[in-house]
C-alpha cells in the first residue's frame, strides 16, 4: 500500500547555512554593476582589433575631427581613429594593472608568509625592510627607479610590481602569525613536515581570502600609477599607447579637441572606481557581510 504526501508534508530542501563568497557578492547590486562595467570595458579593449576602424594610419587632412559615423570619437592630432586608440590604450593599461599586481602579490605573499611563519630574526629583518620602503612615498621610489631603467612596458610592470608589495606583506604576515598558532600547524611541525610544505599546505590557504581582497586594491593602484607615470612621460612609450600616455598627448590640443583628454581620463576613473567597488564587495563577502 502506498501513501501520498501533501505538499505541506513533503520534506523541505535542506539549505546550507554557509553561502559561497560568490553568492554573497552577487547579492550586492553595486558590486554586480561594477563587475559588469569592468567586463564590458575589458571585452571592448581585448576585441578592439576586430572593429572596422583603422587606428594606425595617419590622415593629416582629418586631424581633430569631431565624432561622426566614420569616427565615433573623432580623430587625434595625426588623423587616427580615436576610438581604436582609446581601446588599444585600455588594453595596455589593463595588462599593466594585472601583470604588475601579479608581480606585487608574489613578492608580498612570499615575504609575508616567510616573516609570519619563521618569526624571530627573519621576521624582524623583513619587517624593517618593509618599514624602510614604506617610509618613502612609493611614487617617489617609482619615479626614481624609472630614471635608471629604459622606459617601456615591461619596465613599468616590474617597477610598479616590485615597489608596491609592502602592504600585502603586512596583511599576509598577520594571517601567517595567526595560522601558525593553530593546532594542526603545530602538529604538522611536530611530526616532521618540512617548513615549505607546512607553509604551502596549511598557512597559505588560511591567507587566501586576504590575498584575493588585497589583489583587487593593487590592480587599481597599479593602473593609477601607470597612468601617472605615462602622463609624466616616464611610462608607456610610443608606438604603444595607454590611457595615461593618451592624456599626455592630449595636453596640446585641449582647446581644439577636449574629447581627447576627457575620454581616457573618464575611463581611468571609471575603471579604478569599479575595481575598488569590486574589492569592497569581495571584502564584505569574505567577512560574511554580503547582504544577510
Amino acid at each position: 500500500m502506498t501513501t501520498s504526501t501533501t505538499p505541506a508534508e513533503r520534506p523541505r530542501r535542506i539549505r546550507t547555512t554557509e553561502d559561497s563568497v560568490l553568492a554573497r557578492m552577487l547579492r550586492r547590486p553595486g558590486t554586480v554593476a561594477a563587475l559588469v562595467i569592468l567586463a564590458v570595458i575589458a571585452a571592448l579593449c581585448v576585441l578592439s582589433p576586430l572593429l572596422p576602424f583603422d587606428g594606425t594610419t595617419s590622415h593629416t587632412d582629418q586631424r581633430w575631427t569631431g565624432p561622426s559615423a566614420a569616427h565615433w570619437l573623432g580623430t587625434d592630432d595625426l588623423g587616427r581613429d580615436y576610438l581604436v586608440r582609446v581601446l588599444e590604450g585600455g588594453r595596455i593599461s589593463l595588462f599593466v594593472g594585472v601583470a604588475a599586481t601579479v608581480a606585487s602579490m608574489t613578492v608580498g605573499v612570499v615575504v609575508g608568509l616567510v616573516a609570519g611563519y619563521f618569526g624571530g630574526f627573519i621576521d624582524d629583518l623583513l619587517m624593517r625592510l618593509v618599514d624602510l620602503l614604506s617610509s618613502v612615498p612609493w611614487m617617489v621610489l617609482v619615479i626614481v627607479a624609472s630614471v635608471f631603467f629604459r622606459p617601456g612596458l615591461w619596465t613599468i610592470i616590474l617597477i610598479i610590481g616590485l615597489l608596491s608589495w609592502m602592504d600585502t606583506a603586512r596583511l599576509v604576515r598577520a594571517e601567517a602569525l595567526s595560522a601558525r598558532e593553530r593546532t594542526y600547524v603545530g602538529y604538522a611541525a611536530f611530526v616532521g613536515e618540512r617548513p615549505l610544505r607546512i607553509i604551502v599546505r596549511h598557512i597559505l590557504p588560511a591567507a587566501v581570502p586576504t590575498i584575493v581582497v588585497a589583489a583587487t586594491a593593487t590592480v587599481g593602484n597599479a593602473m593609477m600609477t601607470e597612468s601617472a607615470l605615462s602622463f609624466l612621460g616616464m611610462g608607456i612609450q610610443a608606438p604603444l599607447a595607454s590611457w595615461g600616455s593618451l592624456l599626455n598627448a592630449a595636453q596640446g590640443s585641449l582647446q581644439k579637441a577636449p574629447l581627447l583628454a576627457v575620454v581616457p581620463g573618464l575611463l581611468i576613473a571609471v575603471t579604478v572606481f569599479c575595481t575598488n567597488v569590486v574589492g569592497n564587495g569581495l571584502r564584505a563577502a569574505v567577512l560574511r557581510e554580503g547582504g544577510r
